[in-house]
């Protein structure tokens, strides 16, 4: 057994290239060089004889191929909750979810305390059309409690083939029991953008998700606005949006501005620092900008958030945001399979790192249920008979639909103070007019 042992700790240590004589001065040599590049010789040991002992000793036949994913997967989940593990299946659906399809239920997760956190639903999805919502915690997916069983696997067991079903048990903030909620998995195709004009003049672009082609999609929909109307100013909605692709977010940030830094990584080591930087180009030539956010924007949205806000570009409205601030890294290695190593911090352009703090909107804005109540004095339009205005049609149609304050109350105060903004600078250049 002990031969056993020494020979899966040589295998180990990959300093050692070497053919080496059999007997105690070969291990012994092994030893003494293995220190010397800072292996620990003791605790390697350990593991190999741990490994071993559970071989040949367990109550029943045991996989070594899993045993050892799974001392890998303890390792990496001892560093911080983003640090994984891929099998091959988990590898691909990674580079799946990047492209913007993979099937599941639309959830961006995180671990905390030993269960899997809801960061934001994607929009859309079912999970989102079930309710659930960023900060959600859940216990149990089907038949397994996600106590400790790692992100990654936890993940695996929530996506899966289109219109096959899962149940969760879902605990809500300030609930005091779960709730079970079972919903059916679906192809997830991501449309990351989506616009259109709130008012003449007042654009707004929706980005649920950073991916590879997000900056060439919210490109276009800027052209598309302008080249429908005359913008006066744009609402850039970061709600719930999980991050995803760093590229992508640098290109949606660069849009917006002309010069500068956008935001920057640094490692463990201070020669590792890189810097992405705006290239000349604001796509609204410095026309007034809102970003709203809430606690389920992270990550990559929170890289955007940050750069506008340090730049003085946009004013950020909402609620604190996720503080997702690491940089992880994606390393192939044998078999197919990868490890998601977490390798820098993020950093906004004034030195502000992201992690565990989040961005801090400039006008907090909380959710809120807003009933909008009547006037009780009669008017004119209350009279029977009255004459009918030339408009009459269009203000009715309007009327059809929820004011946009009772159905998205952040967003109506967003606009509120672009239109704000708008009007105040047109005042400073002399243009008292009021779009109508």
């Amino acid at each position: 057994m002990l031969k056993t042992s020494r020979l899966v700790l040589r295998c180990a240590l990959a300093t050692l290239v070497f053919i080496a004589p059999t007997g105690q001065a070969r291990d012994a040599q092994t030893d003494q060089l293995a220190e010397q590049d800072g292996v620990p010789v003791t605790e390697l040991r350990a593991f190999a004889e741990v490994l071993e002992r559970v071989r040949g000793a367990y109550v029943q036949e045991v996989d070594e191929k899993e045993l050892i994913q799974a001392a890998i997967r303890g390792m990496l989940m001892e560093l911080d909750p983003h640090s994984a593990y891929l099998t091959p299946d988990q590898f691909e659906d990674l580079q799946s979810s990047t492209t913007g399809e993979f099937g599941g239920l639309g959830l961006e997760v995180t671990m905390e305390e030993g269960f899997v956190k809801v960061v934001a639903p994607i929009d859309d999805s079912p999970a989102s059309r079930a309710g659930l919502q960023a900060g959600d915690l859940i216990l149990k997916i089907d038949d397994t409690f996600t106590k400790g069983i790692g992100l990654a696997d936890a993940v695996e067991l929530m996506r899966g083939e289109a219109g096959t079903e899962v149940t969760l048990s879902v605990l809500s903030e300030g609930d005091e029991k779960p709730r079970t909620v079972t919903l059916k998995r679906d192809r997830i195709q991501v449309e990351s953008v989506k616009s259109e004009q709130l008012e003449p003049g007042y654009g707004y672009l929706r980005i649920s998700q950073f991916q590879s082609r997000t900056g060439q999609d919210a490109q276009r929909a800027l052209e598309k606005m302008a080249s429908d109307g005359q913008l006066r100013g744009l609402i850039l909605d970061l709600r719930n949006n999980p991050g995803g692709v760093l590229g992508g977010a640098v290109e949606v940030a660069d849009l917006f501005l002309n010069s500068g830094l956008i935001v920057y990584t640094q490692g463990r080591d201070p020669r590792s620092r890189n810097d992405y930087n705006a290239t000349p180009g604001d796509l609204l030539g410095g026309l007034p900008l809102v970003v709203l956010v809430n606690g389920g924007s992270a990550s990559a949205s929170e890289i955007v958030a940050g750069a506008l806000q340090d730049q003085g570009r946009a004013v950020v409205v909402g609620t604190r945001t996720f503080g997702k601030g690491s940089v992880q890294t994606v390393l192939p290695i044998s078999g197919d399979a990868a490890l998601k190593l977490t390798t820098a911090r993020y950093y906004t352009p004034d030195g502000r790192s992201i992690q565990a703090d989040g961005i801090h909107p400039d006008i907090p804005v909380e959710v809120a249920s807003v009933e909008l109540l009547q006037e009780n004095r009669p008017r004119e339009s209350d009279l029977p008979h009255h004459l009918l205005n030339q408009r009459d049609e269009e203000a009715h149609a309007g009327d059809r639909e929820a004011p946009l304050a009772s159905r998205d109350y952040p967003l109506s105060q967003a606009l509120s103070l672009l239109k704000g903004i708008n009007l105040a600078e047109r005042r400073r250049a002399g243009d008292d007019t009021e779009q109508r």
